[in-house]
C-alpha cells in the first residue's frame, strides 16, 4: 500500500505507571491519544485502566470506565478508529464481551491461538511463573461471534507462525474472511523481532489479507518497522510495545514513537493515512 496505516497502542495492559510514562486516567488517554494522532496515528489500540487512586496499573473491563476513556478519545481525535484489547486467560469471555458492546469498536484484537507465554530473566530464573495464554478455536468464535455483532472488524494476533497459519485455516472454515493479521514479534517464547522473518510471514497469509507488525523490544525494533514500511504492511508502535526510539532513548510519550515510525514510512516511499484512507483500506465503512 502507498498508504501506511498507523496504529498507536497506547498503553498496554499492566506496566506501572509509577516506572514509565504510560496514561491511565481518561484525561490521560484522551491527551496521550491527542498526541499519537497529531503525529500520525490512524488508530488507536486501547487497554483499559482501573481508575481508582493507586489502582492504575491494574486493568478493568468495567463498560462505563471503557465507554468514558473512549468517548474522551473520539472527542479529542476527530474520526479516530478505536481498537479494542479484548485478551483474557480461560474460557469467560464476558467481561470483554460485555465491554466491546458498550464501546462498539471499529476494530478489536482476537487472539489467533494458545502460547506458553514465558520469560527469563538473566540468571535463568522465571521473570513470571510460566502461564499459558490460552485461545482455543472456541473462544476465538466466540469472540467473533461477538465482534459481528457489535460491527467490529477482528484483527487476527498472531505471535508464531503456526498462529498465523491457522488464520487461514479459520478463513478455509467460514470462521473469518478477508482478516487482517498482526504478526506479534519480540515475545521471548514467540516469533523473534527479525526483519527477515516477514517475507516468509506475508507469504503464509490467508488470500486477501491484509497485514501489520508489532514489534516488542527496546530500540532494537526499529530495523523490523523499517521493514514492514518497505513491504507494505500497516505499522504499530506505542509504550505498550516500547519505551524507546531509534537512536536509544526513552520516549517521553506515544507522540514521538508515532513520529518516529511515520518517518520509517515516508523513508520506504510512502504516506502516512489519514483516519479516513485507513477505514477505506481496512474496509471499515
Amino acid at each position: 500500500m502507498d498508504k501506511a496505516i498507523i496504529t498507536c497502542a497506547v498503553t498496554g495492559v499492566l506496566t506501572d505507571p509509577k516506572q514509565h510514562p504510560v496514561p491511565v486516567s481518561v484525561e490521560e488517554m484522551a491527551r496521550s491519544c491527542k498526541e499519537a494522532y497529531d503525529a500520525g496515528a490512524a488508530v488507536v489500540h486501547l487497554h483499559f485502566r482501573r481508575q481508582e487512586p493507586g489502582l492504575g496499573h491494574l486493568p478493568t473491563w468495567d463498560p462505563e470506565v471503557c465507554a468514558a476513556i473512549c468517548d474522551a478519545v473520539r472527542s479529542a481525535c476527530p474520526g479516530i478508529i478505536i481498537n479494542m484489547s479484548t485478551g483474557v486467560m480461560g474460557p469467560d469471555i464476558g467481561e470483554p464481551a460485555a465491554a466491546m458492546r458498550r464501546v462498539r469498536p471499529e476494530i478489536a484484537a482476537c487472539n489467533a491461538g494458545t502460547l506458553n507465554y514465558l520469560k527469563t530473566r538473566r540468571d535463568g530464573s522465571w521473570a513470571w511463573p510460566p502461564l499459558v495464554f490460552d485461545n482455543p478455536v472456541a473462544k476465538v468464535q466466540g469472540f467473533l461471534d461477538v465482534m459481528r455483532e457489535t460491527g467490529t472488524r477482528p484483527e487476527f494476533e498472531c505471535f508464531d507462525t503456526g498462529i498465523l497459519r491457522s488464520v487461514a485455516l479459520f478463513v478455509e472454515n467460514g470462521m473469518a474472511s478477508r482478516p487482517h493479521c498482526n504478526f506479534v514479534m519480540g515475545v521471548a517464547s514467540g516469533m523473534a523481532a527479525e526483519p527477515d522473518l516477514l517475507p516468509l510471514l506475508i507469504r503464509w497469509l490467508a488470500p486477501g489479507a491484509s497485514w501489520e507488525v508489532t514489534a516488542i523490544g527496546r530500540a532494537e525494533v526499529w530495523p523490523l518497522h523499517q521493514r514492514a514500511a518497505e513491504l507494505g504492511g500497516a505499522l504499530r508502535t506505542g509504550l505498550e510495545d516500547t519505551f524507546y526510539l531509534p537512536d536509544g532513548s526513552k520516549a517521553r510519550g506515544n507522540g514521538e514513537l508515532i513520529a518516529a515510525i511515520a518517518q520509517c514510512a515516508e523513508r520506504a516511499g510512502r504516506t502516512v493515512a489519514s483516519p479516513t484512507e485507513a477505514r477505506a483500506l481496512l474496509h471499515l465503512d
